[in-house]
């Protein structure tokens, strides 16, 4: 990767600064499909571009089944990216992923339902079937697991992401039946976002943050004190895993 390519950053709960940014710009950027989720950051940490943007916008007020995706992707694409990390604040179903896990993510299975979805409903040709077998980049998802391992940050390289409709947490009935689908993880914004990027051409990779037990693993209810504890304990890998990126 040359320091001339510009890495997109989609922010989530997780993540909704970059405080390592510098040279900052703000991008204002109109699609043909209405405006993003907030106005995109652009700025570099060690001299590498990055463009930044809020999924649920700066005030945290855009549910996930209300994100314009197509709009997200597309602005990232005029703002020039070569590839996306997003970042996804997600419950652990299986054993291995416990809140405080980091998890690059190699496979999906999407539960969600009624969103705008694809960049071909007008002018849909054969040739607009994009190939899905592997929804997340491997490339990309091999960087972010190298860069993990130089900053000395134990990470999980691999799980199925279980994408739910929202804004609802799930039922534990849900959840033990993705977990026979195979789901290790659940989440709510991990698509269209991935298919779209994929339309565009745009590699795309996740970075998870398990912030919780979903629905039913342990006895305890979910809270989001619990939830907002986790994730302030792992803002600083998340940092570190950004400012070494290349």
């Amino acid at each position: 990767m040359t320091t001339e390519s510009i890495i997109g950053v989609i922010g989530g709960t997780a993540l909704t600064n970059i405080d390592q940014l510098r040279n900052v710009e703000t991008l204002s950027i109109d699609t043909p499909y209405g405006r993003p989720s907030s106005d995109l950051t652009q700025g570099t940490i060690n001299h590498q571009p990055f463009v930044f943007l809020v999924r649920h916008g700066i005030e945290h007020n855009i549910p996930p089944h209300l994100i314009n995706y197509r709009a997200n992707i597309w602005a990232l694409r005029e703002a020039g990216v070569s590839e996306i990390i997003a970042i996804a604040t997600v419950g652990g179903i299986t054993k291995m992923m416990a809140p405080g896990s980091l998890v690059v993510p190699d496979q999906l299975i999407d539960y969600s339902w009624g969103r705008a979805q694809t960049y071909f409903d007008e002018g849909f040709t054969l040739h607009n079937h994009i190939e899905f077998t592997h929804p997340y980049d491997q490339a990309l998802r091999q960087r972010l697991l190298e860069t993990a391992a130089r900053c000395d940050l134990k990470i999980i390289d691999g799980a199925v992401m279980g994408v739910t409709q929202g804004p609802r947490l799930e039922t534990a009935a849900e959840i033990e039946r993705m977990k026979r689908d195979g789901c290790d993880l659940v989440g709510m914004t991990g698509m269209p976002e991935a298919s779209l990027a994929r339309e565009l051409e745009i590699p795309y990779a996740c970075l998870a943050v398990v912030v919780n037990w979903a629905a039913g693993v342990s006895r305890d209810d979910i809270s989001m004190e619990g939830i907002e504890k986790v994730l302030r304990e792992m803002e600083g890998g998340i940092g570190r895993i950004l400012g070494g990126y290349r």
